[in-house]
């Protein structure tokens, strides 16, 4: 493994994964206030972000890291954020499930569950996973995803409680998800239309700002959260 790897170049045009190692330790440092939530694993999920994005590098750009002896296919990782994409979702789908009030909502959240993971199932059948991204998946997970946060915000909107939103963990994180859960399905569908290469290049800076803006979020919320704000 090269030492170039990790050089400052390297972190400089891959800044999401300092980012993501930084919301990882942050959320280590306050774990005590929320180890008993619906949250308790989202150390797991930002460290499997990690990871996920930095072997995604390496398969694509180091030739010791591959999943295919064919050369034509060397550098395709797309496999594992396909993976992650439904893992992300699904742990989510169910940290909403567990905090949302309404029992005919909890109910309706885990069908959409089983539905999102169907849709992967589809996708895949059509579309061979280990080569081509699950778009159809993810902009139909996106939507289910946007539609349980406005639930969420809903129910926090007409809750009554002691504690300011900002003290809230959900919140930040709601919010961070909601940024890049609006933005992520419209640039997927743009890439479905397959337009000039010239014109879909310019998108990338804008799905890399919405992560920036997701996990900035959740690092603000991690540090401001109160245990009794919670939910």
């Amino acid at each position: 493994m090269s030492a170039s790897f990790f050089s400052i170049d390297f972190f400089l045009d891959q800044f999401y994964l300092p980012l993501y190692l930084l919301t990882w330790i942050i959320s280590l440092l306050r774990y005590r206030r929320f180890f008993d939530t619906a949250l308790k694993y989202l150390p797991i999920l930002i460290i499997y972000t990690f990871f996920t994005e930095l072997l995604g590098y390496f398969i694509k750009y180091n030739d010791e890291f591959q999943f295919f002896s064919d050369g034509r296919y060397a550098w395709h990782n797309v496999i594992i954020y396909n993976i992650y994409q439904v893992v992300f979702f699904i742990f989510f789908f169910e940290v909403y499930r567990k905090l949302v009030q309404n029992p005919a909502i909890k109910k309706q959240i885990h069908y959409l569950s089983i539905f999102c993971l169907l849709t992967y199932v589809v996708n895949a059948i059509f579309l061979n996973p280990l080569h081509n991204q699950m778009t159809y998946a993810h902009i139909i997970g996106s939507g289910i995803m946007l539609y349980i946060l406005t639930i969420y915000f809903r129910e926090k909107y007409l809750e009554e409680s002691p504690y300011p939103l900002k003290f809230n963990l959900m919140f930040w994180i709601s919010s961070g998800l909601t940024v890049f859960y609006t933005l992520f399905p419209l640039i997927s569908i743009i890439y479905l239309l397959n337009l000039n290469i010239e014109i879909q290049i310019y998108f990338r800076p804008i799905l890399l700002t919405s992560i920036a803006v997701m996990y900035s979020l959740i690092i603000i919320g991690l540090l401001v959260g109160k245990r009794k704000a919670f939910r």
